[in-house]
């Protein structure tokens, strides 16, 4: 019998679009958010909004979460009015959210105690890859699971790699995402120090453009910082969270991710600065100068940069000069 009806659970910036290819595809979409009115526009295409999770899931041939954390994912499927409690025996839990290595076991656990079949699924991409169903899904669950899934994969994303048994999907999020998030912050410090030296950092992502250490993400995010278009396709608070949780992953291995440690507090000196629900790529204000910081970075370059002697006590700051070799 064909498993065509899906339960969607948190409209957020990456739920909402995939609830909404799910519904094109052909499926029967239910879905739920804590805020009601965000997900009441889904029922414009045909989708079921239900007032709790329990209610979504009822019924539903498979649930997925895609929340912001694992408490969040946590309080839907296990709290008042849970998702677990209504699943059919049936049932798949495709759990999208990244949760962290820890958290993918606790909540395998969490389904086998409730005797629900269980894929470990986070994703790769942010709000445009999602609209557009182009996300890459990290697999990770029984191998008699995948003929099931792979239609509601399909539908949200254009690759899928299975990757062993369920939890193995979020530990290669983790390694992605300390590879993503420092690449972020790369994008940020550049951009940054161009405009601090006086030089056009819009030169700097031309030269960049096809050269062997170019990267896609480099253009995407720093076009936005030098637009100031900050709108989130992944909030830099969250983006903080996943930091954090590479580096719990990590800790438990016994290895130091040492740039991964400064790029997360570069990330929260942005947040205190005010920008954790802008785009990940506003890391940016925790390295810029002060006079870059609120005006856009599109013109006005000097063509020589001050260059101050350092007071960094350690004596290793630029003192204006080349260094010594």
């Amino acid at each position: 019998m064909p498993r065509t009806t899906v339960a969607v659970l948190g409209m957020g910036t990456m739920g909402d679009p995939i609830a909404r290819n799910l519904v094109r595809t052909g499926f029967v979409v239910r879905v739920w958010n804590r805020t009601r009115e965000k997900a009441e526009p889904l029922a414009r295409m045909g989708a079921v909004v239900a007032d709790t999770p329990a209610e979504a899931a009822d019924g539903a041939h498979f649930v997925v979460t895609m929340l912001a954390d694992l408490d969040a994912v946590l309080e839907t499927m296990e709290g008042e009015h849970g998702a677990l409690g209504s699943m059919d025996p049936d049932a798949i839990w495709l759990q999208l959210s990244t949760v962290g290595v820890d958290g993918a076991a606790w909540l395998g656990q969490l389904a086998g105690e409730h005797g629900v079949a269980y894929v470990d699924a986070p994703v790769l991409g942010t709000r445009e890859p999602a609209e557009k169903g182009e996300l890459v899904i990290l697999a990770a669950g029984p191998d008699e699971l995948r003929t099931w899934c792979a239609p509601v994969f399909d539908a949200i994303g254009k690759e899928t790699h299975w990757l062993g048994a369920a939890g193995h999907g979020s530990r290669m999020k983790m390694v992605v995402n300390m590879w993503l998030l420092a690449l972020t912050e790369a994008a940020a410090e550049s951009v940054a120090l161009a405009e601090a030296l006086g030089v056009d950092p819009r030169e700097f992502l031309e030269i960049m453009r096809g050269s062997p250490t170019d990267a896609p993400y480099l253009h995407i995010k720093g076009e936005a910082i030098l637009d100031r278009n900050l709108e989130p396709s992944f909030k830099l608070r969250l983006a903080a969270k996943d930091a954090r949780l590479v580096l719990d992953a990590a800790g438990r291995t016994g290895i130091e991710p040492r740039l991964l440690r400064a790029t997360r507090d570069s990330f929260l000196r942005a947040i205190a600065l005010g920008h954790g629900d802008d785009d990940m790529a506003a890391t940016y204000f925790a390295t810029a100068k002060d006079d870059y910081r609120s005006t856009r970075a599109t013109s006005g370059w000097p063509s020589s940069a001050p260059m101050t002697r350092s007071t960094d006590p350690s004596g290793s700051g630029s003192t204006g000069s080349s260094p010594s070799r």
